[in-house]
C-alpha cells in the first residue's frame, strides 16, 4: 500500500505551535507529511528542525532552489491554522506569497483541500471573511468553520483555546474528501 501525500500548509497563528500534533494524527492515519509555512509563522511559531525531523521532510517556506527537495505530488492538502489574512488573500486570488502560490495552483488542480480556520470573534464577524469563506467552499475547497466545526474565541483568548483546536476534525473531513 502506497503512502498517500499530504500538503501541510502553517499560517502564523497561536495553534501553530502545536501543529506536532496535526502531524502526528497524519502520520498515524497514513499519511507522509510535507510542510508549507507562511512567512509569519515562520517567524513567530514554529520550529522549522522540529518539525523536519517529525516530517523527514524539508519545510518549504519559499521557492525551490536548486538542489532542494521537490515536493511530490499532494493526495490532500490541509491548511491549519488558517489565519484571518491567508483565507481572504487567498478567496480574492492574492499569490504574493510561496504558500498562496501553491494554495491557488493546488485549488485549481481540484485536490482535496480541508481549512481549519483559527480567528478570533471579531475577526470572524467581519463581512469580507465570510465573503471569503463562501467564496473558498464555491471553488470545492472544505472550510470548517461555523457550529460543530471550528468556533472563533473572543479575542485575546486564542492561547486558552490550543487545547481543543480541533486537529482531529480536520484530519477527518479530508479523509471524507478524498474517498468521495
Amino acid at each position: 500500500m502506497s503512502t498517500r501525500v499530504l500538503y501541510l500548509f502553517i499560517c502564523g497563528a497561536g495553534s501553530a505551535n502545536r501543529i506536532i500534533e496535526m502531524i502526528a494524527l497524519a502520520h498515524a492515519d497514513g499519511w507522509s507529511v510535507h510542510c508549507v509555512a507562511t512567512p509569519a509563522a515562520v517567524e513567530h511559531f514554529l520550529d522549522i528542525s522540529a518539525l523536519e525531523e517529525a516530517t523527514g521532510h524539508q519545510v518549504r517556506t519559499t521557492y525551490r532552489k536548486p538542489g532542494d527537495e521537490s515536493l511530490p505530488s499532494a493526495d490532500g492538502v490541509i491548511v491549519a491554522p488558517a489565519t484571518y489574512n491567508t483565507i481572504n488573500k487567498w478567496a480574492a486570488g492574492s499569490a504574493d506569497t510561496y504558500a498562496l502560490n501553491q494554495l491557488a495552483e493546488l485549488t485549481g488542480l481540484g485536490l482535496p483541500i480541508v481549512v481549519l480556520p483559527f480567528v478570533n470573534q471579531a475577526l470572524a464577524a467581519n463581512r469580507v471573511f465570510h465573503q471569503s469563506v463562501d467564496e473558498l467552499r464555491q471553488v470545492g475547497v472544505r472550510v470548517l468553520f461555523g457550529p460543530g466545526e471550528f468556533e472563533p474565541h473572543p479575542p485575546r483568548t486564542g492561547n486558552q483555546v490550543l487545547d481543543t483546536y480541533p486537529w482531529a476534525l480536520a484530519l477527518k473531513a479530508l479523509n471524507e474528501q478524498a474517498t468521495a
